[in-house]
């Protein structure tokens, strides 16, 4: 009976251990069941304010201000900041609300990363051109999706 206690407690302290050491490296990596991309050029990482942002880009700008009245007024409200947009969560099933969360994060780093695929007036060109249909948001959503995850 006392070798068996001794061996349950042995097992116990191995496995407290692994836990331990465990959650330290987990910190590193993705999670098993669920990994969200949290590179330097995602709008997470943008809406996070964790490096600051370029001067050319004020994070508490308008959509308004930076993309345009008519751009801004057809989809969005005219005092959504950019700090906000990055920060949104209705992109699932929202061409265009995808399209101004990584438009805004692929304008971010045109400004912020000199190796970022797209310079500032291409990517503003591109928003606003995405504007004229669904399809064509949702297609130019995935363009800077791609882009932003890329640049790391």
């Amino acid at each position: 009976m006392d070798s068996h206690c001794s061996l349950s407690r042995l097992v116990l302290l191995a496995f407290c251990l692994l836990c331990f050491f465990a959650g330290d490296s987990s910190a590193t990596r993705p999670g098993f069941f669920y990994t969200r991309h949290r590179g330097r050029c995602t709008p997470q990482y943008w809406s996070s304010r964790r490096e600051a942002w370029p001067r050319m880009v004020p994070e508490r700008s308008t959509v308004e201000k930076m993309f345009g009245v008519m751009v801004a007024k057809e989809r969005w409200r005219s005092d959504l900041t950019l700090v906000e947009s990055t920060a949104r969560n209705d992109e699932e099933g929202n061409a265009y609300g995808a399209l101004l969360k990584q438009g805004i994060a692929a304008l971010l780093n045109s400004y912020a990363r000199r190796s970022f695929s797209y310079a500032p007036w291409e990517v503003k060109t591109m928003l606003i051109q995405a504007m004229i249909s669904e399809p064509a948001a949702r297609r130019q959503a995935q363009k800077f999706k791609a882009s932003n995850v890329a640049c790391d």
